[in-house]
């Protein structure tokens, strides 16, 4: 996803979230929000890769796990 798209995609949440509407849709593809919660750690997501976008620290987590095979 470009810098731009996640841009206009934090747009169109805010615009929803201010109007308290829980559904949006962005690029033909309907999203519904089930709290304002769930809206709130959408954006913070969306808010978080647009500025590591911006720096260029895109950090990425590896999770591992492991078993005994019992």
């Amino acid at each position: 996803m470009t810098l731009e798209e996640m841009t206009a995609q934090r747009d169109v949440l805010l615009a929803a979230r201010y109007r308290g509407v829980r559904t949006v849709e962005v690029d033909g593809r309907r999203v519904s929000y089930a709290t304002d919660t769930e809206m709130a750690a959408a954006l913070a997501d969306l808010e978080r890769r647009i500025a590591a976008m911006e720096t260029g620290t895109l950090r990425r987590r590896i999770l591992t796990s492991a078993s005994k095979g019992l």
